[in-house]
């Protein structure tokens, strides 16, 4: 039997219950993973039953068990089920290692009489059986030599020991169990619940006995009878041949949903933008990714994180061909996918009130595309219907409106029983291409007021227009502008803020935990992404984040109780949480929604800003008096907390420590707004210039370590990092200083891998590993042009764009030995890091 032979009920049963983060497979072994045979010594369970067991009991966060009324000593024996499945024998009375039951004295006591009249009453029985388990006695009557003689047997035993005060009696098929214990399959299930704290359970039983476990299911758990009869499961079927199909079945579910299904490798995913949302797209046309209505809202389609149960969005040739290619059109955030024949143009609306998130898909060629279209609002934690109308579809559930306007496409739409999901096939024409248009924060289904073909253009201009006005180097010019065009990109334009990047929780390393939320704005990513921009030309995206930071400013007493991030508002970040529904990218678990950094302390964020500010001014020829202010404040700030230890660049979550990095940033600080006031005639205040030679004379002692040759971390200890570099990156001391030179060598030394720079190798006190980090090579590039060393600088500069994905965009990281991106995508780190690599090559 197949999995498409189950039941279509059963089958979306199996699907839900394969999504719950925490699963518990229990079954009963006689009659369900073992055929019924005339010697209950030869009952073996089906290899495809063992083997799908298994497999679950190797998943992440999934236990298989069986509860069995076999003694346990000869379940063990006669199954020869693998360690990884728990075994429960005697009806729920025994359990394996860690569940050892004891009896006391009065219960062995009365179980050794209760075995003298069993054995006295079953004596000269031709065929009847005793079975002896530790805390009960089993008497077996289908071997009886008739009829008679087990149904005499069997009511002698009702008349006799049954009625005894403390013994638990279950009755089976040809079988009393009599037990000194309490016997109760569903007890059992619910310890072994608890005991791997099971968000969802699934049973499967053939026996009178099971309904115990049956009973005690509840809410998303699945009860599953095998064989005819009266049950208070849900489902049935036939036979252990069947229940080696569910377990399978279940097998494949689950592993799809806890790997990924398939992940899209990070650095091929493309992004679109408009001024105030982001969304993705798979190298296949498959919209995977798009929050509303924020970017740092949750998400519609979830895909990415989720799998297809999570939401997409997805157009394909009926044909099944792989695509030939994917590319933006050129300065544009407009995404094409082709295939012969066929081409899908996506991108997002523009000029649309603060409210609407508007996705365009514009199908065009001759040959017939399949389109699914399945929205998951919340993260797929809301349920929704879809209903058809004359020119599209319109979603209902959700607590924002949302239509897909859609004229001329023949909807299927089908359910799993929570979801629906709408399905259409459709041939576009010459000259008559069929548009898809999804309007978030909307009912509105009626034709746009301009035609596709204008929003389109206007699209493109909106792009175009800005990347003709910047001074791009001449090194990697077309990558450079695609940075550009991404950092752009990630700026809300409507706030002025601009995220870290387009995602949460891409993982650092494969199924690992180091999955953060980076659709925020922090205050030194945010200044560095800003800072890159004005250095190719264009200064709006600094005018903007400078305004929203001063709008931050002014909701708290000064800029020493800035939080390092905000959500793009400007407003504190709630609690980070967990997202326990979505397996991750790649099985890459917890999902997360917000970011406990929000309450560190990070004392180098200052040093960013005020040099955004004099790239800014310098760059305009004149200084506002708000910025100057904003920059005495920050130099203040500095100078009452720079002695502080804090938790750095890397935001680690464990205890502060005096971090080289932030000394340096604190010492930047001081040292850019000295240089700014000189620059433009400010006053400067006297202890500016005193305060700079402490911090570094404080730098130089402390953080320099002789045994290493290298500036450290931080001033307690004897590791590196590759922030540290910033001590010559800075002009803190001389490139041409030999204990630069020094550092740059060691940490090439410990830190640098191939492609790739890691930020360190330290315990930071979270499990597993992760990539090396774009940003980082971006820093050991330029240090090897301050120091002499240009041919390395190129080589690792080659290496870094040869990293970015087809259309050219780069995640955070890199594994140089998998050779796989890891990490949010995009990240402006990494392309800020190769737009200043760039430069610097181009002089």
């Amino acid at each position: 039997m197949t999995a498409e032979a189950l039941p279509a009920e059963l089958r979306r049963a199996i699907v839900q219950l394969a999504r719950t983060p925490r699963l518990l497979v229990a079954s009963d072994y006689d009659g369900t993973l073992a055929p019924i045979v005339s010697d209950p010594e030869q009952a073996r369970p089906l290899p495809e039953s063992v083997n799908a067991l298994r497999s679950l009991a190797s998943l992440h966060e999934t236990t298989s068990a069986v509860i069995s009324g076999r003694a346990l000593r000869d379940l063990a024996t006669l199954s020869r089920l693998p360690g990884e499945v728990h075994l429960v024998g005697s009806h729920g009375s025994e359990f394996d290692v860690g569940f050892v039951h004891a009896l006391d004295a009065d219960a062995k006591a009365l179980l050794r009489r209760i075995e003298t009249d069993l054995e006295e009453i079953v004596e000269g029985q031709e065929g009847v059986q005793l079975e002896v388990k530790p805390a009960s006695i089993a008497v077996h009557v289908r071997r009886a030599a008739s009829e008679a003689i087990g149904a005499a047997v069997l009511d002698a035993v009702r008349s006799g020991p049954c009625t005894w005060e403390g013994v638990q009696v279950t009755e089976g098929k040809a079988v009393i169990e009599l037990a000194v214990v309490e016997t109760n399959k569903g007890h059992a299930l619910d310890i072994l619940r608890h005991q791997v704290g099971a968000t969802a359970a699934i049973f499967l039983g053939d026996d009178v006995t099971d309904e115990k476990a049956f009973e005690r299911l509840h809410g998303p758990d699945l009860g599953i009878r095998v064989g005819p009869g009266e049950s208070l499961a849900q489902h049935y079927v036939a036979d252990p041949s069947d229940v080696a199909t569910v377990l399978a079945f279940l097998l494949e579910e689950r592993r799809a949903w806890l790997h990924g299904d398939q992940a899209v490798p990070i650095e091929r995913l493309t992004m679109l933008a408009n001024e105030r949302s982001v969304a993705l797209v798979t190298p296949d046309a498959k919209v995977n990714w798009l929050c509303h209505p924020e970017p740092d809202s949750a998400a519609i389609f979830a895909d990415l994180l989720g799998g297809p149960a999570a939401g997409h969005f997805s157009i394909k040739p009926e044909h099944g061909s792989l695509p030939l290619g994917q590319r933006y059109l050129p300065g544009t955030m407009i995404v094409e996918t082709r295939w012969s024949r066929l081409l899908v143009s996506d991108y997002l609306e523009h000029d649309l009130a603060s409210h609407r998130t508007d996705l365009v898909r514009r199908i065009s060629g001759s040959t017939n595309a399949v389109i699914t279209f399945a929205p998951r609002p919340e993260f797929g934690q809301v349920p929704v219907r879809l209903l058809r109308e004359r020119d599209g579809l319109r979603v209902v559930g959700t607590s924002d409106p949302m239509v897909l306007r859609s004229p001329g496409v023949d909807w299927e739409i089908t359910s799993d029983g929570m979801q629906e999901t709408a399905r259409a096939v459709v041939r576009p024409r010459e000259g008559a291409p069929v548009l898809l248009e999804l309007r978030c924060g909307t009912d509105d289904l009626s034709e746009h007021a301009q035609p596709e073909s204008v929003r389109r253009d206007r699209a493109a201009g909106y792009w175009s227009d800005w990347a003709a006005g910047l001074r791009l180097p001449t090194v990697q010019t077309d990558l450079v502008l695609r940075s550009a065009l991404t950092l752009r990109g990630l700026v809300h334009k409507e706030s002025g803020s601009i995220m870290a990047a387009a995602t949460t929780s891409l993982p650092e390393e494969l199924g690992g935990v180091r999955n953060w939320d980076y659709r925020y704005c922090w205050l030194r990513d945010g200044a560095m992404t800003a800072a890159a921009l004005v250095s190719v030309g264009s200064y709006a995206e600094a005018d903007g984040f400078l305004a929203w930071l001063h709008r931050v400013l002014e909701t708290i007493p000064g800029p020493e109780r800035l939080h390092p991030l905000y959500t793009l508002h400007g407003t504190q970040l709630g609690a980070e949480a967990v997202i326990e529904s979505l397996p991750g990218y790649a099985g890459s678990r917890p999902v997360r929604v917000g970011n406990l950094a929000n309450q560190q302390v990070q004392l180098d964020v200052f040093g960013p800003v005020v040099d955004l500010v004099v790239s800014l001014a310098t760059a305009r020829g004149s200084l506002s008096d708000a910025d100057w202010t904003m920059v005495q404040a920050m130099a203040e700030a500095v100078s009452r907390r720079w002695h502080e230890p804090d938790h750095g660049i890397w935001e680690e979550r464990h205890a502060p420590r005096h971090h080289v990095y932030s000394k340096v940033m604190c010492w930047l600080t001081i040292d850019r707004a000295i240089k700014l006031g000189e620059q433009f005639g400010r006053e400067l205040d006297p202890s500016w210039v005193p305060l700079r030679d402490t911090i570094a004379t404080d730098v130089l002692k402390n953080g320099w370590n002789d045994e290493v040759q290298s500036f450290t971390t931080a001033y307690d200890g004897d590791d590196l990092d590759a922030a540290s570099l910033f001590v010559g990156l800075s002009g803190l001391i001389d490139p041409a200083d030999e204990r630069f030179q020094s550092t740059v060598t060691a940490i090439e030394a410990e830190l640098r891998s191939g492609s790739t720079v890691y930020r360190y190798h330290r315990d930071d006190g979270l499990p597993g590993d992760e990539g090396g980090f774009h940003l980082c090579a971006a820093w050991m590039i330029e240090a090897y042009l301050l120091t002499g060393r240009r041919t390395e600088a190129e080589e690792l500069f080659t290496q870094m764009v040869d990293a970015a994905g087809p259309t050219g965009l780069l995640p955070e990281e890199y594994d140089p030995v998998a050779e796989r991106s890891l990490g949010n995508h995009p990240q402006a780190y990494s392309h800020l890091g190769l737009i200043r690599c760039a430069q610097l090559l181009s002089q």
